[in-house]
């Protein structure tokens, strides 16, 4: 027999504490880091399920972490730090609580919804698919052959406006990066009160004509001297160059440079030799939650006039399975409902087609969508674009 969860908030201190434990277990954490959670996250976001009256499990929705999309904002909710109590594990609890959260975030306007998984099953039964990348490069410093520095670079405050308004103009250049809140630059920008680090922050450019800025932290260890780029924007040549002969000034003392990259590689294309290696990529995962709202918000190539004809088939979301005809002109869109179902896919299937992670072409072999050569050629060119990714975690 299938037990009976119920989805709601947290509703007092003891639930909270309850949540605490259970999230400490699950991701190994040390006594009271639930709470910090909890606390730099706001109790309010959370969410649990229950079992007769009991929180088997809970996670957190990260709201206005609206995303870019061909230069346009999508309304995006973030999921993170889901867990559930070992008793309650397989029981069906986990798959309730974001079946319920994607009828409440559809409820409360939000778009698309983007998380980290730990495993892939249990999200993709609740609609998302892969979406996007998350990739961590690696330099030694001695091998950077950049030394001329066209533009001066100078400390700047970790909290000085600049940084808020050079990083929009790159990350609305980038499919899938935020459109970050106040929590997630308090993350890059500053360390944990208990923590030891110190974080530095460099303007790249003057003043009047800032071209980027780069935050970082230095690290000791017993196999080397690292620096972690905590966050970075590049906006013009000079910039690109300054930032890396910067870097390399850096050589008599630190051993290797880190940072977070697109899985092309942005950063390492413009040094002399491919010395830079993509140490570690893994893909976020994306659900769309309001079909009509999703494909109307984001942006699409200028120059591009046409129509596709979809069908999409959602089990969970009533408002989503049907068709639709997308009108795309002068780099926006129009959606009505209707049309011809040229092109058919399941809701997890719009994801990557949605992201540009697969085209169309590709995702018809992986079996992910259906549809004409005509539909699938449309397909591919309306979401055609950079390929997407996020340099923060959530």
């Amino acid at each position: 027999m299938t037990p009976n969860f119920e989805y709601s908030k947290l509703s007092d201190s003891q639930d909270i504490k309850r949540l605490n434990s259970i999230l400490e277990q699950c991701f190994v954490s040390p006594p009271g880091e639930g709470e910090n959670y909890a606390k730099a996250l706001g109790v309010e976001n959370f969410r649990v399920v229950r079992h007769q009256g009991e929180i088997a499990g809970g996670f957190v929705a990260i709201h206005h972490l609206d995303q870019w999309w061909d230069g346009e904002c999508v309304p995006m909710s973030g999921i993170a730090g889901l867990g559930i109590a070992p008793e309650h594990r397989g029981s069906g609890a986990a798959l309730t609580m974001m079946q319920s959260a994607i009828k409440e975030l559809y409820s409360s306007g939000v778009a698309i919804s983007v998380l980290y998984p730990a495993t892939q099953r249990l999200y993709r039964k609740a609609g998302y698919e892969q979406a996007g990348s998350y990739c961590n490069w690696e330099i030694p410093t001695n091998v950077i052959q950049i030394h001329e520095q066209p533009l001066s670079i100078k400390p700047v405050a970790n909290d000085d406006k600049i940084l808020h308004e050079l990083y929009e103009k790159q990350a609305r250049l980038n499919n899938g990066n935020l459109k970050r809140n106040q929590p997630f630059w308090k993350h890059i920008t500053q360390p944990e009160p208990e923590s030891k680090e110190l974080f530095h922050a460099y303007q790249i450019g003057e003043s009047e004509n800032s071209q980027g800025y780069i935050i970082f932290s230095q690290h000791r260890t017993e196999a080397n001297n690292y620096i972690e780029v905590r966050d970075w924007v590049v906006l013009t040549k000079a910039a690109y160059q300054s930032f890396w002969s910067f870097l390399a000034s850096h050589r008599s003392i630190i051993d290797v440079i880190k940072w977070r990259d697109s899985p092309s590689g942005n950063l390492a294309f413009v040094l002399p030799e491919q010395t830079a290696k993509l140490k570690s990529s893994k893909r976020w995962m994306l659900r769309i939650v309001d079909v009509v709202k999703a494909l109307e918000k984001r942006g699409y190539p200028n120059g591009v006039q046409t129509e596709l004809h979809l069908e999409v088939k959602d089990d969970l979301i009533v408002e989503n399975n049907d068709k639709f005809i997308l009108a795309i002109a002068n780099g926006s869109a129009e959606v009505t409902k209707g049309g011809k179902s040229e092109l058919q896919l399941d809701i997890s299937g719009l994801a990557p087609l949605y992201t540009g992670l697969f085209s169309a072409q590709q995702l018809q072999l992986m079996g992910k969508l259906e549809g004409s050569p005509t539909a699938i050629n449309t397909a591919t060119q309306i979401f055609a674009g950079i390929s997407p990714w996020m340099p923060d975690f959530f």
